[in-house]
């Protein structure tokens, strides 16, 4: 039986908690969350990912009258055997003080029943802040969040669902979860370096969220994978409008080439070539040599020991 891991979504009532899930999990784009309407007490959702780990995800009506509910009658229920809390404050917010005491309640709760949980807050609008005071207002509010989270760590990153910053928080929040996510990112980069590759990124095929990769090159943009996810998600969706399916990409310049090609069920694998004397033939061959590896990889630990690969 796939292993279940409760996830808990919490935020005051408006501050993106359903939207940014729709976008994530069931394939909404960011104008067609407006018409979401408000969670009425807990909606769950039991999302499968990578196959054999199941999301059981709670998410959490934020208005006070649910909140107060949750920390007195629901509390037992709410915030036992929670595996990750994942708290969304709105960056715009009238009532700071009164968001960060809910929190602070939250964390006492997880504290005496769910020892261990890791928590991620999201810092989200933030493309309604001009950019300029964008990283000042994060670090204030993280101070100030990082200052009620005693004795649990916590983990905070800047979101929008207008651009690419909510894939890279997901990826990171899910990153945690993967069972076996250290034995891909060691066959990972074993395979890089098996192509001459630059670099290789691992996807989870639904969400498109980034589960690990392996970079053998310096790259400046430190967002590159969650804009890749964000881009190649939406060319997924007008594919499914199309009646059609996603099975790979390549795309050539003269500096480098990419192919982007389903690995197993439940992965999509990027490869980024920039040696010109490895014929694009061969690096395809390599990632369908793989295939059987991954999927005894994703299936559980006792998988084999490596793929051959061609040059």
């Amino acid at each position: 039986m796939a292993p279940r891991k409760k996830v808990l979504l919490m935020g005051k009532s408006g501050s993106g908690k359903t939207s940014m899930r729709s976008i994530v999990f069931a394939n909404f784009i960011a104008r067609d969350t407006r018409r979401l309407g408000a969670t009425i007490d807990v909606e769950q959702s039991h999302v499968r990912f990578l196959g054999n780990l199941q999301l059981n995800l709670w998410d959490c009506g934020g208005q006070s009258t649910f909140m107060e509910n949750y920390l007195t009658s629901q509390r037992d229920q709410i915030f036992s055997n929670v595996e990750v809390l994942i708290y969304v404050f709105d960056v715009e917010s009238r009532e700071v003080d009164k968001d960060l005491m809910y929190y602070q309640n939250t964390v006492d709760a997880l504290t005496a029943l769910s020892k261990g949980c890791k928590v991620f807050c999201l810092i989200h609008k933030m493309d309604l802040l001009p950019e300029e005071h964008r990283e000042l207002i994060f670090q204030e509010r993280f101070t100030q969040i990082k200052n009620r989270s005693y004795p649990l760590n916590v983990s905070a990153f800047k979101t929008s669902i207008w651009d690419e910053t909510l894939y890279k928080a997901w990826s990171a929040i899910v990153h945690e979860l993967v069972p076996n996510v250290h034995s891909l990112e060691t066959q990972l980069e074993s395979f890089c370096k098996a192509c001459d590759a630059d670099e290789v990124v691992l996807f989870e095929r639904t969400t498109f969220l980034v589960i690990s990769h392996s970079t053998r090159k310096n790259y400046q943009d430190s967002q590159r994978f969650e804009k890749v996810s964000n881009i190649v998600k939406q060319f997924k969706l007008s594919c499914n409008k199309a009646s059609s399916q996603f099975k790979s990409m390549e795309i050539k310049n003269p500096e480098f080439t990419v192919f982007i090609e389903v690995l197993t069920q439940n992965t999509v694998i990027m490869v980024i070539m920039s040696d010109p004397s490895i014929q694009s033939s061969a690096t395809l061959i390599n990632i369908s040599a793989a295939r059987q590896h991954f999927n005894e990889l994703e299936a559980g630990p006792n998988a084999a020991n490596g793929a051959r690969v061609s040059r």
